[in-house]
């Protein structure tokens, strides 16, 4: 869904950027509360795997593909604030390298990808945790739930941002049914995907999983050649200080690495949703050049590698690398101003006394 130069005149791209500078101010003060010296460098990898993951775009109807947003992963695993920045990250780069997203788009496109998913998959996930029985199973399915309705949630947004300031004369009616339509299908695939990697964190460290927090994997205990629950008496919590989160990092990282290095090449070549809409009711009409169209790493490929599939993965390789770096140090830089709060606050208490 992101929405390239062209399709959103001037004035509205210049308020939507407002609006999304302002979420990101707030989302960097949010974040504050939300990060820890673990938490932080696993922010990062968030943004990384959510890069990557938005390299495999998947078939959802004939001749369309949609791909993970993000917004709801992000939120789910490190918290709304911190997911906002997270996705927000994440388009920085694919605008700035790969000519992905408009740049004067790049406000509507955080409003949108960003900022609406993280808002509506939240307030569902939280909202169905507050009904369902407490355990690991209703986090998945509140995260489904939430990765679900947060997609068709942007394409609602994009279809107000067209009505106010789209720059080709589409009735808005068509408009709204076709980016509905073909996006609640995208939901699904974006739905599986944030429940299924939502679980496998959980199975292996709920601690570190911001929407599970409360639940503690069960001690386990090898008896007969068998794992079983240990009693509750011997499963006495690791504090959670205690535990690494290295390997947790290091699989994800390599996870990332695989798939926007391996797996991305056979991904789906139809256009996405939005791509699609845009051709067939003739919003792109008006559609300009991409400011960093001569980028090397334009469209996901390293110019002058003729090798498409070796062009594609060191794309792919290249851009969680840079946006793991970039996210990580964003996030530490965040948490290490929330220390210094708490600093200051510490030293001037004995003062006022």
């Amino acid at each position: 869904m992101h929405v390239p130069d062209g399709f959103i005149n001037a004035p509205v791209s210049v308020a939507a950027g407002a609006v999304a500078a302002t979420a990101v101010a707030v989302s960097l003060r949010g974040a504050r509360r939300e990060l820890d010296e673990r938490t932080a460098p696993l922010a990062g990898l968030v943004a990384a795997f959510i890069f990557a993951v938005q390299m495999l775009n998947f078939p959802v109807a004939a001749g369309t593909s949609g791909h993970l947003l993000g917004g709801a992963l992000a939120a789910i695993l490190v918290g709304p604030y911190t997911g906002v920045l997270c996705v927000s990250v994440v388009l920085l780069m694919q605008g700035i390298l790969f000519a992905d997203g408009g740049l004067t788009a790049l406000g509507v496109n955080i409003s949108n990808m960003a900022v609406v998913t993280v808002v509506v998959a939240y307030a569902v996930f939280r909202g169905l945790l507050r009904v369902l029985p407490a355990g690991r199973r209703s986090v998945t399915v509140a995260a489904f739930a939430g990765a679900l309705l947060s997609v068709p949630g942007a394409a609602v947004m994009f279809t107000l941002f067209y009505a106010l300031g789209g720059t080709t004369d589409v009735p808005i009616g068509k408009v709204f049914t076709a980016m509905a339509g073909v996006h609640v299908l995208i939901g699904i695939g974006e739905a599986v995907i944030t429940a299924a990697t939502v679980g496998a964190v959980i199975a292996v460290r709920p601690d570190l999983v911001h929407g599970a927090r409360g639940l503690a994997a069960p001690l386990k205990l090898r008896v007969d050649g068998r794992l079983v629950d240990a009693p509750a008496a011997a499963a006495a919590p690791v504090p959670a200080a205690a535990r690494s989160t290295r390997p947790l990092w290091i699989s994800g990282l390599v996870t990332a690495l695989v798939l926007a290095g391996f797996v991305s090449y056979y991904a789906s070549s139809s256009p996405d949703g939005l791509e699609k809409v845009a051709a067939d009711q003739g919003i792109d009409a008006k559609a300009r050049h991409h400011a960093a169209a001569d980028s090397p790493l334009a469209d996901y490929s390293v110019k002058d590698v003729s090798d498409a599939r070796l062009s594609g993965g060191l794309a792919g390789i290249i851009g969680v690398g840079v946006t793991v770096v970039v996210g990580t140090g964003i996030f530490w830089s965040v948490r290490r101003r929330r220390a210094e709060d708490l600093t200051a606050a510490a030293t001037a208490a004995p003062a006022a006394r």
